[in-house]
C-alpha cells in the first residue's frame, strides 16, 4: 500500500503514459532544432526566444498532464480516447515549431488552446463522479478546471488579437499558468499526489531526455577514423555516461519516493533540470560546429552544465534526511563551478583541454553526489 495515501494500492506507471511521453520528447526534439538557426556565429536572438518559450509551453503542458494522471488517473477507456487525442494535437504544435513561427501561429496555438480545453473535461468528469463519491475533492477539480479554461481562453483569445495587433499573447497563457498555480498552492494541495509514482514518472520522462542527448553525440563518431574522432567521441560519450549516472544515483539513493510531498516542487526542479539537458545536447552539438563562435558555444556549454547540476543538487531536499552543513557544502559546489568556469574560459579556444576539463568536472561533482548520498544514509 502507499503510505501516502491510505488504503489505495501503490500506483504503477502504466503504457498509456510511457507512449504519451514519447510524443513530448518528440516535441522537445523539435525545440531543439531552433537551436540550429545560427546567424553571425551564434543562434539567432529570436530562434532562441522561441525556443525558450516553446520549451516551457510543452513542459508546462506536460506539467498539467501528469498531476491529472497521477491524482485521477484510471487507465480507462475515456483516459486513453482524452490522451490519444492530445498526442495527434501536440503533433499540430510540434510542426508549428519553427523559426517563422508567425506563418504557423495559429495551428499551433488552436492545437494548444484544444489541449488545455480536453484536459479541462478530463477533470470535468471527475468531477462529476467526485460530486457523488468523494465530494471533498470537488473544491480541488472546480479550481483545476477554472485555472486550465483561463489559460485555454487567453490562447484562444490571442488567435484573433495576433490578426488585429501582430503581437503574440499566447504566452501569456503560460505565464498566468506558473502564477496562479503558485498563489493558489493551498488548494492544489487539496489533493495529494502519490510521490512514488511522480517520481518514476519524472524519472521515466528523464531517461527519454537522456535518449534525445545520446542520439545528440552520435555525429562525434563519423569521419575518418583517426585519433581525433577516437579522443572527441569517448570525450562526449563521457560526459552523457557522467550526467546519466548523476542522475541514477540520485534517484536511486538520495531520492525518498515515500516522502509525504506535494509533487510540485519536484516537478518545477525537474522542469529546469531537463531544459537544462535539452541544452547540453543542443550545446555538445554546437562543439562541433565550425560555424558557431567559440565563445558564445563555450558560455552556452559551460551555463548548461551548472544549471543541471545546480537543479541536481536542489532536489537533495526530497532525501530522507536534510544533513548539517549544508551551506559548507553548497558553497564548495559554488566553488567548484566557478573554478570549472574559469579553466574553460582560459582554455576556451583549445577543444582537446576544454571537452577533458569538462569530463573532469562531471566526474567530480559525481563523485560529491555518491559521498554526500552515503553521508546522507549513515545520518539516516
Amino acid at each position: 500500500m502507499s503510505d501516502f495515501f491510505p488504503g489505495r494500492e501503490e500506483k504503477k506507471v502504466e503504457y498509456i503514459e510511457l507512449i504519451y511521453d514519447l510524443i513530448f520528447v518528440y516535441l522537445i526534439g523539435r525545440n531543439n532544432s531552433l537551436l540550429h538557426a545560427i546567424q553571425d556565429g551564434f543562434i539567432r536572438p529570436e530562434a532562441f526566444l522561441t525556443y525558450i518559450l516553446s520549451t516551457l509551453v510543452i513542459l508546462h503542458v506536460w506539467y498539467f498532464s501528469m498531476l491529472f494522471i497521477n491524482r485521477y488517473g484510471a487507465n480507462d477507456l475515456a483516459e486513453h480516447l482524452c490522451i490519444f487525442i492530445n498526442m495527434y494535437l501536440l503533433y499540430y504544435m510540434g510542426d508549428g515549431t519553427q523559426v517563422q513561427w508567425e506563418a504557423s501561429y495559429v495551428r499551433y496555438n488552436a492545437a494548444w488552446c484544444l489541449i488545455l480545453v480536453n484536459l479541462a473535461v478530463q477533470y470535468y468528469l471527475k468531477y462529476r463522479a467526485a460530486a457523488r463519491e468523494a465530494p471533498w475533492e470537488s473544491a480541488h477539480i472546480r479550481h483545476q478546471i477554472v485555472l486550465i479554461l483561463i489559460q485555454a481562453a487567453i490562447v484562444a483569445g490571442g488567435i484573433p488579437l495576433f490578426f488585429l495587433t501582430g503581437f503574440p499573447v499566447s504566452p501569456l497563457a503560460l505565464v498566468f499558468g506558473i502564477v496562479a498555480s503558485a498563489l493558489t498552492r493551498d488548494l492544489s494541495n487539496l489533493m495529494a499526489v502519490d510521490f512514488a509514482h511522480l517520481t518514476e514518472r519524472v524519472m521515466l520522462f528523464v531517461v527519454f531526455t537522456f535518449g534525445e542527448m545520446i542520439i545528440g553525440i552520435s555525429g562525434y563518431f563519423q569521419g575518418d577514423f583517426g585519433f581525433n574522432t577516437v579522443y572527441f567521441s569517448l570525450m562526449a560519450f563521457l560526459i552523457v555516461v557522467g550526467l546519466f549516472l548523476s542522475y541514477e544515483y540520485l534517484y536511486d539513493h538520495i531520492i525518498d519516493r515515500e516522502a509525504p510531498a506535494s509533487g510540485n516542487g519536484y516537478m518545477i526542479l525537474h522542469i529546469f533540470l531537463i531544459a537544462a539537458m535539452n541544452n547540453i545536447t543542443a550545446a555538445l552539438e554546437f562543439m562541433r560546429e565550425p560555424a558557431v563562435r567559440a565563445v558564445p558555444k563555450t558560455v552556452f556549454l559551460v551555463a548548461s552544465f551548472l544549471i543541471y547540476f545546480l537543479f541536481l543538487f536542489l532536489l537533495e531536499r526530497y532525501a530522507p534526511l536534510r544533513v548539517k552543513g549544508s551551506r559548507k557544502f553548497f558553497g564548495g559546489l559554488v566553488g567548484l563551478g566557478a573554478l570549472f568556469a574559469l579553466a574553460m574560459a582560459l582554455c576556451y579556444r583549445n577543444s582537446y583541454l576544454s571537452i577533458g576539463l569538462t569530463v573532469l568536472f562531471i566526474y567530480a561533482l559525481f563523485y560529491v553526489l555518491v559521498r554526500r548520498g552515503k553521508k546522507i544514509k549513515a545520518h539516516a
